[in-house]
């Protein structure tokens, strides 16, 4: 069962993941925009993803790491 608040290392680890969407994101050389309609995905979402500040679906990562031509556990190390 989650806890609210998160402990700080869910926090930590989600924002890790984050740092790896955009790494990988810029590595590919193209913007949060051109990612969102990729992936079917608002802006915002995209954003928040890599920001970390909300839990994010396994399936938006998954169509993310697609995306990126990256694999999910490149994005989740």
């Amino acid at each position: 069962m989650p806890t609210d608040p998160m402990p700080a290392w869910v926090i930590t680890r989600r924002r890790k993941i984050g740092d790896n969407v955009r790494a990988a994101r810029n590595a590919k050389k193209i913007s949060q925009e051109r990612l969102a309609e990729l992936v079917g995905l608002d802006r915002k979402t995209v954003n928040r993803i890599e920001q970390g500040t909300h839990a994010t679906l396994i399936d938006h990562l998954l169509l993310v790491a697609a995306a990126l031509d990256t694999s999910l556990s490149d994005l989740v190390r």
